[in-house]
């Protein structure tokens, strides 16, 4: 993929979060500041705005672009968090103008290390890691066996799916979740889920 599909592709992943604004609000209304959805929506319509102005090839430019602009216009935790998965993931892709399958694994990765590095947390705590780490280990699981790219974005989907639905489960131990203690269980978290929906808009797009 070039830097045009990059753009596009976080013009759908923009697209995706301004649909579910409210499911992921009402998610948050419930164990968080009830603003997830809205403040998400908000910061990439900002980075929509942004990008569309870039005359670069290079596409770690356009993510850690993407990521200063999401730390700029999106509230509370998740824009740092957010905004430092994508600044992540753009030094990964430095001066790079094609990215890979391989490369795009190497995003995600250098992405939770980003969201482990700034949120302080780990898998199991009821935070988007709980999707992103189950989802970067499918996909990699699923590159070894030999799939296609779109299985292997399949897979990932899917094992994201899951670790939303793992997080209803657990207790939360990070952010204003954790002031519920076990109350916040049966809910799913919102940042998860969040994450869960941009895979799902790269999977569409890719297999569009």
């Amino acid at each position: 993929m070039d830097a045009k599909k990059i753009t596009e592709i976080l013009h759908a992943l923009s697209s995706k979060i301004d649909k579910e604004k409210e499911f992921l609000t009402e998610l948050d209304n419930v164990i968080g500041d009830g603003d997830h959805g809205i403040n998400m929506a908000r910061g990439f319509k900002a980075v929509d705005a942004k990008i569309d102005t870039l005359e670069t090839e290079d596409i770690g430019e356009i993510l850690r672009t993407a990521g200063m602009t999401l730390v700029s216009t999106v509230g509370g935790a998740s824009g740092p968090l957010y905004g430092t998965a994508f600044m992540k993931a753009g030094m990964t892709m430095s001066k790079k103008t094609q990215m890979s399958l391989s490369d795009f694994l190497a995003c995600l990765n250098a992405a939770v290390e980003g969201v482990k590095m700034r949120g302080k947390s780990v898998q199991g705590e009821k935070t988007m890691l709980d999707a992103m780490i189950p989802a970067l280990e499918a996909m990699n699981k699923a590159i070894e066996q030999g799939l296609t790219s779109a299985d292997v974005l399949k897979c990932g989907t899917e094992a994201a799916r899951q670790g939303v639905e793992y997080t209803k489960t657990i207790i939360a131990t990070k952010g204003r979740a954790s002031y519920l203690g076990e109350r916040s269980i049966g809910h799913q978290d919102p940042g998860a889920t969040s994450f869960t929906n941009m895979l799902e808009a790269v999977y569409d797009y890719i297999t569009a």
